[in-house]
Protein backbone atom coordinates (compact mmCIF):
# COMPACT_ATOMS: atom_id res chain seq x y z
CA UNK A 1 0.00 0.00 0.00
CA UNK A 2 1.30 3.59 -0.93
CA UNK A 3 1.96 6.08 2.10
CA UNK A 4 -0.54 8.20 2.72
CA UNK A 5 -0.59 11.97 1.54
CA UNK A 6 -2.07 14.35 3.71
CA UNK A 7 -3.19 17.89 2.08
CA UNK A 8 -3.87 21.66 4.05
CA UNK A 9 -7.10 22.98 3.46
CA UNK A 10 -7.63 26.04 4.01
CA UNK A 11 -11.22 25.35 5.05
CA UNK A 12 -10.47 24.99 8.43
CA UNK A 13 -9.38 28.38 8.87
CA UNK A 14 -12.77 29.92 7.69
CA UNK A 15 -14.46 30.68 10.87
CA UNK A 16 -11.61 32.66 12.51
CA UNK A 17 -10.32 34.34 9.20
CA UNK A 18 -13.75 35.39 8.44
CA UNK A 19 -14.43 36.82 11.84
CA UNK A 20 -10.99 38.67 11.47
CA UNK A 21 -11.29 39.82 8.33
CA UNK A 22 -14.27 41.26 9.51
CA UNK A 23 -13.32 42.80 12.20
CA UNK A 24 -10.33 44.30 10.90
CA UNK A 25 -12.01 45.59 7.40
CA UNK A 26 -14.60 47.50 10.14
CA UNK A 27 -12.14 48.71 12.56
CA UNK A 28 -10.15 50.51 9.97
CA UNK A 29 -13.52 51.77 7.97
CA UNK A 30 -15.40 52.74 10.69
CA UNK A 31 -13.01 54.84 12.39
CA UNK A 32 -11.79 56.24 9.85
CA UNK A 33 -15.20 57.34 8.53
CA UNK A 34 -15.84 58.49 12.09
CA UNK A 35 -12.25 60.74 12.51
CA UNK A 36 -13.05 62.14 8.63
CA UNK A 37 -16.43 62.59 9.46
CA UNK A 38 -15.82 64.69 12.48
CA UNK A 39 -12.51 66.56 11.44
CA UNK A 40 -14.71 67.73 7.89
CA UNK A 41 -16.95 69.01 10.95
CA UNK A 42 -14.17 71.40 11.91
CA UNK A 43 -13.75 69.52 15.36
CA UNK A 44 -10.73 70.35 17.15
CA UNK A 45 -8.07 67.71 16.89
CA UNK A 46 -8.58 66.84 21.03
CA UNK A 47 -12.39 66.20 20.04
CA UNK A 48 -11.54 64.18 17.13
CA UNK A 49 -9.49 61.90 18.84
CA UNK A 50 -11.51 61.29 21.82
CA UNK A 51 -14.22 60.12 19.04
CA UNK A 52 -11.58 57.97 17.61
CA UNK A 53 -11.30 56.12 20.74
CA UNK A 54 -15.07 55.97 21.90
CA UNK A 55 -15.39 54.24 18.65
CA UNK A 56 -12.81 51.53 18.72
CA UNK A 57 -14.08 50.58 22.22
CA UNK A 58 -17.89 50.83 21.48
CA UNK A 59 -16.98 49.33 18.13
CA UNK A 60 -14.86 46.48 19.58
CA UNK A 61 -17.57 45.17 22.12
CA UNK A 62 -19.71 45.65 19.29
CA UNK A 63 -18.24 43.25 17.03
CA UNK A 64 -17.68 40.64 19.71
CA UNK A 65 -21.29 40.34 20.80
CA UNK A 66 -22.45 40.55 17.15
CA UNK A 67 -20.45 37.78 16.76
CA UNK A 68 -20.84 35.46 19.88
CA UNK A 69 -24.83 36.38 19.59
CA UNK A 70 -24.64 35.17 15.45
CA UNK A 71 -23.00 32.64 15.83
CA UNK A 72 -24.38 31.18 19.08
CA UNK A 73 -27.43 31.02 16.98
CA UNK A 74 -25.96 28.96 14.21
CA UNK A 75 -24.29 26.69 17.10
CA UNK A 76 -27.94 26.41 18.83
CA UNK A 77 -29.37 25.35 15.25
CA UNK A 78 -26.40 23.30 14.81
CA UNK A 79 -26.84 21.50 17.34
CA UNK A 80 -30.68 21.33 17.70
CA UNK A 81 -30.72 19.41 14.23
CA UNK A 82 -27.87 16.90 15.73
CA UNK A 83 -30.34 16.53 18.17
CA UNK A 84 -33.32 15.24 16.18
CA UNK A 85 -30.97 13.50 14.37
CA UNK A 86 -29.71 11.51 17.24
CA UNK A 87 -33.36 10.96 18.18
CA UNK A 88 -33.84 9.68 14.65
CA UNK A 89 -30.67 6.98 14.40
CA UNK A 90 -32.22 5.65 18.00
CA UNK A 91 -36.08 5.26 16.81
CA UNK A 92 -35.15 4.50 13.01
CA UNK A 93 -31.56 3.16 12.92
CA UNK A 94 -32.80 0.69 9.11
CA UNK A 95 -34.55 3.69 7.76
CA UNK A 96 -31.87 6.12 8.78
CA UNK A 97 -29.08 3.81 6.76
CA UNK A 98 -31.35 3.55 3.96
CA UNK A 99 -31.36 7.49 4.20
CA UNK A 100 -27.47 7.71 3.84
CA UNK A 101 -27.16 5.05 1.42
CA UNK A 102 -29.83 7.43 -0.78
CA UNK A 103 -27.23 10.00 -0.56
CA UNK A 104 -24.36 8.31 -1.93
CA UNK A 105 -26.18 7.43 -4.63
CA UNK A 106 -26.79 10.70 -5.66
CA UNK A 107 -23.23 11.25 -5.50
CA UNK A 108 -22.20 8.47 -8.00
CA UNK A 109 -21.82 5.43 -6.39
CA UNK A 110 -23.47 2.01 -7.07
CA UNK A 111 -26.42 0.83 -5.51
CA UNK A 112 -24.52 -2.20 -3.82
CA UNK A 113 -21.62 0.04 -2.77
CA UNK A 114 -23.68 2.76 -1.48
CA UNK A 115 -25.67 0.33 1.25
CA UNK A 116 -22.29 -1.38 2.09
CA UNK A 117 -20.47 2.41 2.69
CA UNK A 118 -23.61 3.24 4.47
CA UNK A 119 -23.79 0.29 6.59
CA UNK A 120 -19.78 0.80 7.68
CA UNK A 121 -19.87 4.45 8.15
CA UNK A 122 -23.08 3.80 10.42
CA UNK A 123 -21.27 0.79 12.18
CA UNK A 124 -18.13 3.27 12.86
CA UNK A 125 -20.10 6.70 13.76
CA UNK A 126 -23.61 6.75 12.90
CA UNK A 127 -24.21 10.32 13.82
CA UNK A 128 -21.01 11.80 12.54
CA UNK A 129 -21.60 10.46 9.08
CA UNK A 130 -25.68 11.89 9.24
CA UNK A 131 -24.04 15.04 10.44
CA UNK A 132 -21.42 15.50 7.70
CA UNK A 133 -23.33 14.19 4.06
CA UNK A 134 -26.86 15.34 5.61
CA UNK A 135 -26.62 18.11 7.67
CA UNK A 136 -23.49 19.21 6.27
CA UNK A 137 -22.06 19.75 9.49
CA UNK A 138 -18.19 19.24 10.18
CA UNK A 139 -15.21 20.06 12.33
CA UNK A 140 -14.53 22.59 9.41
CA UNK A 141 -17.50 24.55 9.22
CA UNK A 142 -19.04 24.08 12.61
CA UNK A 143 -20.00 27.32 15.27
CA UNK A 144 -17.51 28.50 17.24
CA UNK A 145 -19.34 31.80 19.04
CA UNK A 146 -16.45 32.56 21.23
CA UNK A 147 -13.57 32.30 18.94
CA UNK A 148 -15.56 34.00 16.55
CA UNK A 149 -16.18 36.79 19.47
CA UNK A 150 -12.71 37.42 20.22
CA UNK A 151 -10.79 37.01 16.75
CA UNK A 152 -13.62 40.20 15.84
CA UNK A 153 -13.07 42.01 18.38
CA UNK A 154 -8.88 41.99 18.41
CA UNK A 155 -8.69 42.60 14.94
CA UNK A 156 -11.00 45.35 15.23
CA UNK A 157 -8.67 47.14 17.57
CA UNK A 158 -5.55 46.50 15.45
CA UNK A 159 -7.47 48.00 12.69
CA UNK A 160 -9.71 51.00 14.43
CA UNK A 161 -5.81 51.75 15.98
CA UNK A 162 -4.27 52.60 12.68
CA UNK A 163 -6.22 55.53 11.43
CA UNK A 164 -5.53 56.75 15.14
CA UNK A 165 -2.36 56.41 15.10
CA UNK A 166 -2.61 59.32 12.03
CA UNK A 167 -4.79 61.50 14.27
CA UNK A 168 -1.86 61.80 16.52
CA UNK A 169 1.05 62.08 13.85
CA UNK A 170 -0.60 64.12 11.08
CA UNK A 171 -0.34 67.82 10.89
CA UNK A 172 -4.20 69.34 12.14
CA UNK A 173 -4.03 71.13 8.14
CA UNK A 174 -3.72 67.59 6.64
CA UNK A 175 -5.48 65.42 8.71
CA UNK A 176 -8.39 64.63 6.18
CA UNK A 177 -6.08 63.15 3.17
CA UNK A 178 -3.82 61.54 5.34
CA UNK A 179 -6.00 59.67 6.94
CA UNK A 180 -7.79 58.75 4.32
CA UNK A 181 -5.00 58.02 1.98
CA UNK A 182 -3.27 55.92 4.69
CA UNK A 183 -6.77 54.01 5.82
CA UNK A 184 -7.01 53.00 1.98
CA UNK A 185 -3.13 51.46 2.10
CA UNK A 186 -4.24 49.51 5.68
CA UNK A 187 -7.28 48.42 3.24
CA UNK A 188 -5.94 47.26 0.64
CA UNK A 189 -2.97 45.21 2.51
CA UNK A 190 -5.94 43.79 4.75
CA UNK A 191 -7.53 42.38 1.73
CA UNK A 192 -4.25 41.06 0.46
CA UNK A 193 -3.54 39.72 3.63
CA UNK A 194 -7.50 37.64 4.15
CA UNK A 195 -6.95 36.52 0.35
CA UNK A 196 -3.35 35.20 0.66
CA UNK A 197 -4.81 33.48 4.21
CA UNK A 198 -7.86 31.96 2.52
CA UNK A 199 -5.87 31.38 -0.75
CA UNK A 200 -8.13 33.31 -2.85
CA UNK A 201 -6.80 36.38 -5.47
CA UNK A 202 -5.18 38.76 -3.89
CA UNK A 203 -6.11 41.51 -6.30
CA UNK A 204 -9.51 41.31 -6.32
CA UNK A 205 -10.04 41.35 -2.55
CA UNK A 206 -7.50 44.14 -1.95
CA UNK A 207 -9.69 46.56 -4.28
CA UNK A 208 -12.94 44.90 -2.95
CA UNK A 209 -12.28 45.96 0.35
CA UNK A 210 -10.66 49.19 -0.42
CA UNK A 211 -13.51 50.55 -2.70
CA UNK A 212 -16.05 49.87 0.03
CA UNK A 213 -13.89 51.66 2.71
CA UNK A 214 -13.11 54.70 0.27
CA UNK A 215 -16.86 54.82 -0.31
CA UNK A 216 -17.88 54.84 3.17
CA UNK A 217 -15.17 57.24 4.04
CA UNK A 218 -16.24 59.70 1.21
CA UNK A 219 -19.79 59.53 2.32
CA UNK A 220 -19.13 60.17 6.40
CA UNK A 221 -16.62 63.59 4.74
CA UNK A 222 -19.51 64.97 3.19
CA UNK A 223 -22.05 64.67 5.97
CA UNK A 224 -19.54 65.73 8.52
CA UNK A 225 -18.94 68.85 6.36
CA UNK A 226 -22.74 69.13 5.74
CA UNK A 227 -23.57 69.27 9.62
CA UNK A 228 -20.29 71.69 10.00
CA UNK A 229 -21.41 74.54 7.68
CA UNK A 230 -24.59 74.08 8.99
CA UNK A 231 -23.38 75.16 12.88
Amino acid sequence: MRALHFEKHRTDRIGWLRAAVLGANDGIVSTASLVVGVAAAHAASGDILVTGVAGLVAGAMSMAAGEYVSVSSQADTEGADLNRERAELTANPDWERDELAAIYLRRGLTASLAQQVAEQLMAHDALGAHSRDELGISDATTARPLQAALASAATFAVGAAMPLGMVLVAPAGSLIPIVVVTSILFLALLGGLGAYAGGAPVWKAAFRVTFWGAAAMALTAWVGAMFGAAV
